[in-house]
């Protein structure tokens, strides 16, 4: 069961705000009222106890869910699937306002601000589970032409340039990529690194393959794919991300938490600070 933490923020800040707001309107003037009427009544509270709680939660419950659903929201990278570019531990923050204003819960667009570039990397709804939330790398946008074949991404009939650069030597949780061969992708002019194994087939163990032959991206719909090309459960093996179903950019690293990781604490201190690109 998945915790839905922006309805919570919202029935909570409804709530509290929904108390203060009907006793500051109802009660509050009845209560200063009878203490006039009667000065000598002993009352050791102005306000009852659940009013006050109310009074002083609901700026902080508020001013959070502000944050979270029009500024920034953080995440966690569970798996090694955006490998070598974000490591499995990794506590990332993402732009929520990048590709435009969306009411919290409802994920309804009311100001478009941008559209995703190839390269970004994204956090959106999975679109067979919109209560996951996956984080990939845009490599197609609407109108691009795109296929993936013998290790190599082709967009509008050219191929992406891939420059080695050696193999790679993992720990932690993503240990078990070492062996993979590294290399630098030129993404129409966005330089990124992925990872590759020589021997494994062009699409991860386990993929429903969706998605073989040369695709046209619709509008209002992106192809994303993993870093760690053999490693990802992408849009090769369930489709399209729908407009609908973005959350926002990734643009930082602001902690490193990897409990695999050798030593006391698990922590990549050099990751920290890291911009994501």
């Amino acid at each position: 069961m998945n915790f839905d933490f922006p309805a919570f923020l919202v029935l909570a800040s409804a709530v509290t705000g929904g108390i203060w707001l009907i006793d500051v309107l109802f009660f509050a003037p009845a209560r200063k009222r009878r203490h006039v009427a009667d000065a000598s009544a002993l009352e050791t509270r102005s306000e009852p106890l659940m009013v006050e709680y109310a009074r002083s939660f609901f700026p902080v419950i508020f001013a959070v869910l502000i944050l979270r659903s029009f500024l920034v929201e953080p995440f966690r990278i569970p798996s090694g699937s955006m490998m070598p570019t974000l490591l499995v531990g990794d506590f990332i923050l993402v732009n929520k306002f990048a590709y435009g204003i969306r009411l919290p819960v409802l994920n309804k667009k009311v100001i478009d601000l941008g559209s995703p570039e190839r390269g970004d990397v994204v956090v959106f709804r999975y679109p067979k589970n919109p209560a996951i939330d996956y984080i990939k790398r845009v490599v197609a946008v609407p109108g691009d032409t795109i296929y993936y074949r013998m290790k190599t991404l082709y967009i509008n009939g050219k191929p992406m340039s891939q420059t080695p650069v050696g193999v790679y030597s993992g720990s932690g949780g993503g240990a078990r990529e070492t062996g993979s061969m590294k290399s630098v992708e030129n993404l129409a002019g966005v330089e990124h690194a992925i990872l590759a194994h020589p021997m494994a087939g062009d699409f991860a163990m386990g993929c429903n393959v969706l998605i073989r032959g040369p695709i046209t991206i619709p509008e209002g719909h992106y192809f994303a794919m993993g870093d760690n090309r053999d490693n990802s459960n992408d849009s090769r093996c369930w489709g399209l991300v729908p407009d609908q179903n973005l959350v926002g950019k990734a643009f930082g690293i602001w902690m490193n938490w990897d409990s695999m990781k050798e030593g006391f604490p698990p922590i990549a201190w050099e990751r920290i600070g890291r911009g994501i690109d």
